[in-house]
């Protein structure tokens, strides 16, 4: 049975933190302000995940009052994902998630950022799909404030014996 996930993650871009996205730093003046390394784009997919098996969300797997988790690479956050689908007898299916920035340019890191998270998961990147646009300069993500991701998750979980 096929159940899906939703998820949502937006952080502000501020100085002297480095841009990751999708496990991949990229060059820009300004990077995302958050707990851990701030990965929108894999928090959003991560979110997904857990949603889609029923699990609580990031937040409370992964609280940013626990010094743990202070500036841990997000990878961490989607290996235990995917261990929580495989203790349930599931499987990933795939992963669909946008980017929406209106800098720097995404498209070049998509490659990249989908064998990033298709290693942690455990998939091959023919099953992450990543997609970027813009907010047409309006908003705060308009005017360079922060960044959001979205993203979707389709699970295959065994029927339930009960």
């Amino acid at each position: 049975m096929v159940h899906v996930g939703i998820g949502y993650d937006v952080h502000q871009l501020v100085a002297g933190r480095p841009l990751v996205l999708g496990g991949v730093e990229i060059p820009h003046p300004l990077g995302l302000d958050g707990h851990s390394d701030a990965d929108a784009l894999m928090h959003a997919i991560t979110d997904a995940i857990l949603g889609a098996v029923g699990e609580v969300d990031i937040g409370h797997l992964f609280p940013n009052t626990d010094a743990t988790w202070h500036n841990a690479p997000s990878r961490i956050f989607l290996e235990e994902a995917a261990r929580r689908v495989a203790s349930q007898g599931g499987r990933i299916v795939n992963i669909d998630a946008t980017l929406i920035a209106e800098q720097p340019k995404i498209f070049p890191h998509i490659t990249a950022m989908k064998a990033n998270i298709a290693t942690a998961l455990g998939l091959s990147p023919a099953r992450v799909g990543i997609k970027a646009t813009t907010n047409e300069t309006m908003g705060f993500i308009g005017r360079q404030e922060g960044i959001a991701a979205m993203a979707v998750a389709a699970i295959d979980l065994p029927e339930p014996t009960n």
